[in-house]
């Protein structure tokens, strides 16, 4: 147990002048009646309600103490504990650019990512996860985190449009690094989900691979789309979405040399199915021991002592005018 303001403990001192007080003041008190002969009660002994008159002082006693420590404000204290697991960090990084609505997944390929990495999170429990997000521009959805509900619930809120409608594959990948670079964990992988190719962006993607191989990161590059042709939004001369056929073109040479530079795979999802047994895959990759420190939060611990000092006061006015009463 610790104390939120201790400093309040010392007026327990106080207690000791008022004992001594007490004591001071029992032995100079000399109550007398004026009888016309003591000898009736010569025989008689000390009565146990004399004894009890020192307890009605000691229960206020009691009573102020758990006053003054309900004021020091008792708590159960703050602990952390230190348990070895098996995990990496990882950062999920997904394209949402407007081509991820294409129709050749159900119902289409951005959902089938969320719906995929969302399941390959809750996996994955030991493991420092993080989340970012690029089309146009990139951006850091989740820093890296052990907590699975803050990734999902955001995976579950993705929307299209956030970063413009371009794709810049590099900007991606180097964001993603500044996220998992500072990890603690020796095996550190990306895991790149993208449709397209890269056509915008500050950094090539080739540039961004020779960063992430300098810092030992691996690459896990996907690219999703079917084979042939995929429906495809565009929007029309009234401003509505409808889906025309296009042939699908991934720039996979980019994709794998991003891997094969950094010493990971490239993997190519064609349907939900497949995209599913790619994220299987990657879920058999190294494991590293890690440090989980856990964190037990304070709580105020002050009720017991309050209604033991209500207890008290309260005891100590019923008996000094019931049973203990005293004649002035």
């Amino acid at each position: 147990m610790q104390f939120a303001h201790p400093g309040y403990l010392w007026l327990l001192l106080l207690l000791i002048p008022i004992v001594v007080w007490y004591i001071l003041k029992h032995r100079e008190a000399h109550p007398a009646i004026e009888i016309s002969s003591t000898l009736p009660f010569a025989k008689l002994g000390k009565s146990y309600k004399e004894y009890l008159l020192h307890f009605l002082f000691a229960m206020r006693l009691f009573a102020i103490a758990c006053v003054i420590i309900v004021i020091a404000r008792p708590q159960t204290h703050d602990s952390w504990n230190t348990t070895k697991t098996e995990g990496i960090d990882i950062v999920i990084t997904l394209d949402v650019s407007p081509s991820m609505l294409a129709r050749d997944f159900t119902p289409d390929r951005l959902e089938a990512a969320k719906s995929v990495a969302n399941s390959f999170v809750s996996t994955r429990e030991n493991d420092n996860i993080g989340l970012v997000l690029f089309a146009e521009e990139s951006l850091t959805g989740v820093p890296m985190t052990m907590d699975r509900a803050i990734l999902t619930n955001y995976i579950q809120n993705i929307q299209m449009g956030m970063l413009g409608n371009a794709t810049a594959i590099g900007d991606g990948i180097v964001t993603s690094i500044n996220r998992i670079k500072s990890g603690k964990a020796k095996s550190k992988t990306i895991i790149l989900l993208t449709d397209g190719s890269n056509n915008t962006g500050n950094v090539a993607p080739k540039t961004a691979a020779e960063i992430a191989r300098k810092f030992g990161i691996k690459i896990y590059t996907i690219g999703i789309g079917t084979n042939g042709t995929a429906l495809y939004p565009q929007q029309n001369y009234f401003g509505r979405i409808e889906y025309v056929p296009q042939e699908v073109v991934i720039d996979e040479a980019t994709l794998k040399e991003i891997a094969a530079t950094t010493g990971g795979e490239y993997f190519r999802a064609t349907g939900n199915n497949v995209l599913k047994e790619v994220f299987e895959q990657i879920d058999s990759l190294e494991k590293t021991a890690m440090d989980v420190r856990n964190f037990s939060h304070t709580e105020d611990n002050y009720m017991i002592w309050a209604i033991m000092a209500l207890i008290a006061f309260v005891g100590e006015l019923v008996l000094r005018h019931t049973l203990l009463r005293t004649i002035p």
